[in-house]
């Protein structure tokens, strides 16, 4: 497998990463089954996270000159931030891409001396969970519960506290 490196975002990488973006957001279509999230141009939110966050807060996975991974931090209140996003393409999955993103954003959160750092997948990418798990992220923060009013079919999910609850 050709090496990959991860450096911090260039301008150059912009449509690479709005490429990635559209990919992440199918996978959550996929996922849940729902071909309206992120709208007709899903890419577009990349534009609006760099502009956000800006962009020394973004790292790419670059393999032979393309990017194959985004990561960025998110700062939160006080000395606490948050993994957003974490992509890597679909094709590279399974090949420690996530890994190097993971490492290089923990290192860079230490280096920074921040008191902790988070991360919110969807529910429902439950590999991504798995992942991120094995990673050391063990401790639960924030737990968001919402009441759906669509007709989309939630799965039977996780316990709680003794609370069952769908995903």
């Amino acid at each position: 497998m050709p090496k990959v490196f991860v450096r911090k975002y260039r301008e150059t990488d912009r449509e690479q990463c709005r490429d990635l973006w559209r990919e992440l957001t199918e996978w959550h279509r996929e996922i849940y089954q729902d071909p309206s999230i992120g709208g007709e141009h899903p890419e577009d939110y990349f534009d609006k996270h760099l502009a956000k966050v800006g962009p020394e807060q973004l790292w790419v996975a670059e393999q032979n000159r393309k990017v194959v991974g985004l990561v960025g931090l998110m700062s939160g209140l006080y000395d606490e931030v948050e993994i957003e996003p974490l992509i890597v393409s679909r094709l590279c999955r399974g090949k420690g891409i996530g890994t190097k993103l993971i490492l290089a954003i923990v290192a860079e959160a230490r280096r920074r001396g921040l008191r902790s750092l988070g991360v919110s997948p969807v529910a429902r990418n439950v590999n991504t969970i798995k992942f991120l798990y094995e990673m050391g992220f063990k401790n639960l923060g924030h737990v968001q519960l919402f009441m759906d009013f669509t007709r989309h079919r939630r799965k039977r999910g996780p316990e709680l506290f003794d609370c069952k609850f769908k995903y």
